[in-house]
């Protein structure tokens, strides 16, 4: 099968899949609803599936794009390319706050190059304070990391962090037929709302990282052992919390609880702000 769609060659370094079903971007527009006077924002327009109708119901429009080529195609588009803010960068560098005008937050969105969208979100999460909402096209399973809830065997560091941030939403099933070339997974749009405030207490995002992450990097061992290094077993029974369970059976709460003893354990000095 053919990579070049359009014109373009499908890059392989980039992940780039091109998405051409016009029914499936129907729906992704709706499920985005773009209006005019938002703060929109595009992550790898690529060859403009999304850009352009999107376009259509906007007067201002401002995408993220790595690939020169594709940047350079967007800047002369012939219908839209009034209407565009074309940034040619590297969005798992950008600083997406200095898209913010006054108290207007974004609205982002994309259909993301798989090989880095895990990435690439942990590195928008940083940014939710400036952040509306999020629309993304993933592959289908990484979607349902991101919805699992404790007790489910998707369920991992990605579900806890994403929930610390946001309530996370399927909205379209989309099958390979839609790309071209087309990957070999399911694909699928979540919808990512940022929390207006925590939903949890606690005192460090940092903290919470380092015990999410070692109580998963062995997700066979129950906390007793996964987080021997961190709390103690009478420190993790003093939280109500059952030292015999493994990192999956734990609630978002459960795991602000383990973070905010290890931070007092701790006592660090210094911590970056929630």
């Amino acid at each position: 099968m053919s990579n070049k769609h359009l014109g373009h060659t499908a890059r392989k370094r980039f992940g780039q899949n091109f998405l051409h079903d016009p029914f499936v971007i129907d729906k992704i527009v709706s499920a985005i609803g773009p209006k005019n006077g938002e703060n929109l924002v595009e992550i790898g327009p690529g060859l403009g599936a999304l850009t352009e109708p999107v376009a259509e119901l906007v007067d201002d429009l401002t995408v993220v794009e790595l690939d020169r080529d594709l940047a350079k195609r967007l800047r002369s588009h012939p219908f839209i390319q009034d209407k565009l803010n074309v940034v040619e960068q590297d969005a798992l560098k950008f600083d997406f706050s200095s898209m913010v005008d006054g108290n207007q937050k974004l609205r982002v969105f994309g259909n993301l190059p798989y090989n880095i969208s895990t990435p690439l979100m942990f590195h928008l999460f940083k940014f939710c304070n400036h952040i509306q909402d999020m629309h993304f096209m993933l592959q289908l399973e990484v979607v349902k990391r991101l919805c699992a809830t404790h007790g489910d065997k998707l369920y991992g560091r990605l579900s806890v962090m994403a929930q610390y941030y946001c309530k996370a939403v399927p909205v379209v099933m989309v099958p390979p037929t839609a790309f071209k070339p087309a990957p070999k997974v399911d694909s699928a749009v979540v919808r990512l709302i940022p929390h207006k405030q925590p939903i949890v207490d606690l005192h460090c995002i940092d903290t919470l990282q380092q015990v999410v992450t070692s109580a998963f990097n062995q997700r066979r061992k129950t906390i007793r052992n996964s987080l021997k290094n961190l709390l103690d077993e009478q420190q993790i029974t003093t939280l109500d919390i059952d030292p015999s369970f493994r990192a999956e059976k734990l609630s978002l709460a459960d795991f602000a609880a383990l973070a905010n003893a290890v931070f007092e354990n701790i006592n660090h000095e210094s911590c970056r702000s929630n």
